[in-house]
């Protein structure tokens, strides 16, 4: 495993459970025709996801969970590997994802739950880097937490190959290979 400085503090605990209740009241308030879904991205949406799902006030909101994953340590593989969404059709998605950043994965995602039936699919992230946007990939989210530079960042369930998801604030791993 490679040896790196201990992440450093970027966004704390207080600030992401601040932001987290306003992303659930938006979410909340957000027009619905049919069933309420989040269909949280894995890994590392999960801690944020769960969070996110407990301030969203629906008694019969419906929470489900795909893989996906792109990332092999700090970079992309160019690669998006994506389980099928369940049916949902009539359904109100909000696809929920740890962070925006070349925008491939949440592209796909948001295709795939088109063609699953939803009547509507937006997308909510934690994080989002705007400025790593490629071609083909979502160009934005309907609801952000945080815009972020291009750091490595992990902690509040990102990690970097499994390591530093359980930390409560997102940090910057310094001395890891910049993303790219």
């Amino acid at each position: 495993m490679q040896s790196l400085m201990p992440p450093r503090p970027f966004i704390s605990a207080a600030d992401l459970a601040r932001r987290v209740q306003e992303l659930g009241a938006a979410i909340s308030a957000s027009p619905r025709t049919g069933p309420r879904v989040i269909l949280a991205l894995m890994d590392g949406a999960f801690v944020f996801a769960a969070d996110l799902a407990r301030a969203v006030n629906d008694p019969e909101l419906v929470l489900v969970f795909r893989r996906a994953s792109s990332y092999r340590g700090t970079s992309s593989t160019g690669q998006v590997s994506l389980e099928a969404p369940p049916e949902l059709a009539g359904a109100d998605v909000w696809v929920v994802d740890d962070i925006l950043d070349t925008g491939r994965t949440l592209a796909k995602a948001v295709a795939a739950c088109q063609a699953a039936g939803a009547a509507s699919v937006r997308v909510c992230v934690c994080l989002d880097k705007p400025s790593c946007r490629e071609p083909g990939g979502l160009p934005h989210a309907d609801l952000v937490g945080f815009d972020i530079p291009n750091a490595f960042v992990v902690g509040y369930g990102l990690d970097l190959d499994g390591r530093f998801r359980h930390l409560p604030d997102v940090c910057v791993l310094d001395g890891a290979a910049p993303p790219g």
